[in-house]
């Protein structure tokens, strides 16, 4: 059992500093080029999609089900089964899901571009009603955080429980502030928590009551299939479905994609939202495209051919994941548990391990990490214009290095912990 360092007495805090410093000068030595910054999927994962370059050859058919030649012009909302797919893994109907390009991201900016631009069912455009706030749970994803950076909008952080968002804050600011015109969500195996929200999160979001007509929640189900153990799944309630319930049937846009479920940047995204939602959305994205490539819609779904042959996929991902994270979290609690230093989750799926610091030293471990050769994540990115007000949040992200160096990386990981940690405490009275 590892000793607490908040128990230990000066003199033990100094030695023990000296036989870290002594690892660390080790592991610099190394010369280690390690990255654990982003939720990549690792090679091992893009050649379980290697067979959908096979699908397609010169004498093959490229007609979809309703005889629309995929090569060509046309087709603007996607091709029927494409829509069914992605309505499978969206868990709506495919009357309820309009089809993109390759990225989901591209998707949620365009729905902010169509906002601002234009406004939203006749609203007037939120680049002419003034301050435009956005609400962002965190700790959260960083690119979401972005996009509504990007346009100036104020981003209000707002606390993430083991629920999901606080939503006792979400009504106040939603029923009550008409500035407040959307909230970002990933609502399930959360970037970076892993958490899935509760069944009451869920029905209180679709129970709001936003002082803006023009208000959404942009609900980005990145996640949805992503499972690290079969026997151990979080469900969430359908949202679209709840707000239906609920009386608010145009409150939520819901995006999907295959990024980690085929080639990230060259997948299949789409949104699924209200019918007076998806007109909407049509009437202007008709100025932008002809259609999206369907060629490579056909291609997925001729891959795939349906949802159960995602999961089968997603069971492939989970063999590779599962032993990274198991992995990881094994490190952390061999070199961290009982120290009462740091603390950190242990998701059933999505892609991220998060993990908190002793307040003030989540800046100085990555930096000490990048030091020694293995990048994370910049401490505060999890927040709003990556300000986290306590230093203590970091995202870990397992998938992308191959499960020796990143046992390397988990124990230079802890090892900076510890040193940075021994660090801020001797600096204390």
């Amino acid at each position: 059992m590892n000793k607490s360092y908040l128990k230990m007495n000066r003199g033990e805090l100094l030695q023990l500093r000296e036989q870290l410093r002594r690892e660390y000068k080790n592991y610099k030595a190394l010369g280690l080029k390690l990255d654990m910054s982003r939720g990549k999927p690792s090679i091992k994962q893009l050649n379980l999609s290697m067979g959908m370059m096979d699908v397609f050859h010169s004498e093959s058919d490229l007609k979809c089900e309703d005889g629309t030649d995929c090569r060509n012009y046309g087709v603007l909302e996607g091709i029927p089964e494409a829509k069914r797919l992605l309505a499978s893994i969206a868990e709506v109907s495919p009357e309820n899901i309009m089809i993109f390009g390759n990225s989901s991201l591209n998707v949620m900016y365009d729905s902010i571009v169509r906002a601002f631009a234009f406004g939203i069912m006749g609203n007037e455009p939120w680049c002419r009603q003034g301050e435009i706030k956005f609400l962002c749970p965190a700790p959260g994803y960083d690119r979401h955080f972005r996009i509504t950076e990007a346009f100036g909008f104020t981003n209000i952080p707002i606390p993430m429980t083991p629920e999901g968002p606080d939503m006792d804050l979400v009504e106040e600011y939603v029923n009550n502030d008409p500035a407040v015109k959307g909230i970002w969500c990933v609502p399930k195996y959360s970037n970076p928590l892993g958490i899935s929200y509760s069944d009451e999160t869920v029905k209180r979001f679709a129970a709001l009551k936003p002082a803006a007509d023009d208000f959404r929640i942009f609900w980005d189900n990145a996640y949805s299939v992503h499972h690290l153990y079969e026997d151990r799944r979080d469900v969430i309630l359908e949202i679209l479905e709840e707000c239906m319930k609920a009386g608010n049937p145009d409150i939520v846009y819901k995006f999907t994609s295959t990024s980690k479920i085929s080639f990230p940047g060259s997948g299949v995204a789409a949104i699924a939202s209200s019918l007076a939602n998806l007109e909407d959305i049509k009437k202007h994205v008709t100025a932008q495209t002809i259609g999206h490539d369907k060629l490579n819609q056909l291609r997925h779904v001729r891959f795939f051919r349906d949802r159960y042959g995602v999961e089968a996929q997603m069971r492939r991902h989970a063999d590779i994941l599962r032993p990274k994270f198991e992995m990881v979290e094994d490190t952390l609690e061999l070199e961290l548990g009982g120290l009462e230093i740091a603390s950190w989750t242990k998701p059933l799926g999505g892609y991220f391990i998060s993990f908190d610091s002793l307040p003030g030293c989540a800046k100085a471990i990555v930096a000490a990490c990048k030091e020694a050769g293995v990048t994370m994540t910049p401490a505060g990115a999890t927040y709003p214009y990556g300000k986290d007000p306590k230093d203590t949040n970091i995202r870990i992200a397992p998938s992308y290095p191959d499960i020796e160096e990143l046992r390397m990386a988990a124990k230079l990981f802890t090892l900076c912990v510890k040193m940075v940690s021994v660090d801020m405490l001797l600096e204390q009275p």
